[in-house]
């Protein structure tokens, strides 16, 4: 018997029919679509039997751009595809927002071996090689398996986190305020860690819907 998990063909809803309920988005149409999209995305280049649900999501892709496809996911669980491809576009995000200060953070973050055993991956990517693997996944162009890049975007985040709990350690004395948002933020951001780490074991395991 096989031990790569199987994954439940997509029922691909189209977005328009988000609107077409009474008082908005039905819930559980934006969570099939979530779902959908996000095995559409990771999956197509494997399944070959799919090729409609993989041509409808290139052009959603095409004409919505892969922001609006994430706000799909923005409310997934984090223990589902969907989800981790969220924490994704949402690293991608904040280190594009910021490159400078979050290779600030890695670097500070990294004088450490601590956080890279405790990750699991060897060699976590900097802020550049995180921008760069975040862009092949959601381009739907990474060919690794998922659970690799879930479990190196978490790694990316002990570290970051880290370095930011440093920083805020280092100017507590003379801003007390912003360190302790700088804290809060780092405490955010192992949460992110652990979840993507989870994710990554759920893939690994077959248990990520």
């Amino acid at each position: 018997m096989s031990s790569q998990p199987r994954h439940r063909r997509p029922r691909y809803t189209e977005p328009a029919a988000f609107d077409q309920r009474e008082g908005g988005a039905d819930p559980a149409i934006i969570s099939q679509a979530a779902h959908d999209t996000a095995h559409a995305l990771v999956f197509h280049g494997r399944d070959s039997d799919d090729p409609e649900v993989t041509e409808r999501f290139i052009r959603l892709a095409e004409t919505e751009g892969i922001e609006a496809i994430a706000e799909l996911w923005s409310d997934s669980p984090a223990h589902s595809l969907a989800g981790g491809l969220w924490r994704i576009y949402a690293i991608r995000a904040a280190v594009n927002k910021d490159p400078q200060r979050m290779s600030e953070y890695y670097t500070l973050g990294k004088t450490d071996s601590a956080p890279h055993a405790i990750a699991g991956v060897a060699e976590p990517p900097t802020a550049q090689e995180m921008d760069r693997l975040a862009d092949l996944v959601l381009a739907g162009m990474y060919r690794g398996d998922i659970d690799s890049a879930f479990d190196r975007a978490g790694a990316f985040c002990r570290v970051v986190a880290r370095g930011q709990a440093l920083w805020a350690g280092g100017s507590e004395r003379h801003s007390p305020e912003a360190a302790r948002r700088l804290t809060e933020r780092a405490n955010q951001l192992l949460r992110t860690a652990e979840e993507l780490e989870s994710a990554a074991r759920g893939s690994r395991a077959g248990t990520l819907d």
